[in-house]
């Protein structure tokens, strides 16, 4: 898809993003791990996903599956594909929210209420499996298992002078901000987790957080 090459009022150019220095074994070993637990996790999760998207048909109107337009490696546009969770008029019912809650999203990006989820959407992001269509994602090569979370291109500007440090890895199906408390994280925490991977990251760190990936969805920690 486009590449964003706009510039945002913090003075990040999206387009001139580099790739902080990893050796090619990272690279290559991270994306043989992408290709292989995509794969396995598709076949083996398949009648799963096959159920989900049976309810999700019964229970509401509207698509089984739902992309959305997020921001990728070097500010590129990616669908990132998602079990819907909402009802099909979701921007409808965003356009009459309350001064409070028009507050929130502009803050967080986010309602800690949201009208908008249907209540198989509510057990779906409480057990993140929402986000088992993203093994796709990872197959395709233009999200990776574990990373920065994605993000829609009005939440750049948060990132400050970080935005082009934030872009200049693939976002991640998990990453450190869903293992450090996720929904109770303010923004800015979030941010600074996402720099703290990027800085840090190493295979060891991503097997890590898979692991705790895996403990956190079995105690349904901060999830929505």
């Amino acid at each position: 898809m486009q590449e964003l090459d706009l510039e945002y009022s913090s003075g990040v150019e999206v387009s001139a993003c580099k790739n902080y220095n990893r050796s090619n074994m990272y690279y290559v070993a991270k994306r043989s791990i992408d290709i292989i637990v995509s794969i396995i996790g598709i076949v083996m999760l398949s009648p799963l996903m096959l159920i989900i998207s049976i309810y999700i048909k019964m229970s509401s109107e509207g698509n089984a599956i739902f992309s959305h337009i997020r921001l990728g490696y070097r500010g590129r546009y990616i669908k990132v594909y998602k079990f819907r969770t909402m009802v099909q008029n979701a921007q409808e019912v965003l356009k009459n929210m309350t001064p409070s809650e028009k507050k929130e999203f502009e803050e967080n990006f986010k309602l800690e209420n949201d009208p908008r989820i249907t209540k198989v959407g509510r057990f779906l992001r409480k057990t993140s499996l929402d986000e088992l269509p993203q093994f796709f994602n990872v197959l395709i090569g233009n999200m990776t298992l574990v990373g920065p979370r994605p993000i829609v291109e009005a939440e750049l500007v948060k990132y400050g002078e970080h935005g082009r440090k934030f872009l200049s890895v693939k976002p991640g199906v998990t990453g450190l901000w869903q293992v450090s408390g996720r929904s109770d994280t303010s923004y800015e925490e979030r941010v600074m987790l996402d720099m703290n991977y990027i800085d840090n990251r190493s295979l060891w760190m991503d097997l890590k957080i898979l692991f705790m990936t895996f403990i956190v969805v079995m105690k349904k920690d901060g999830a929505m």
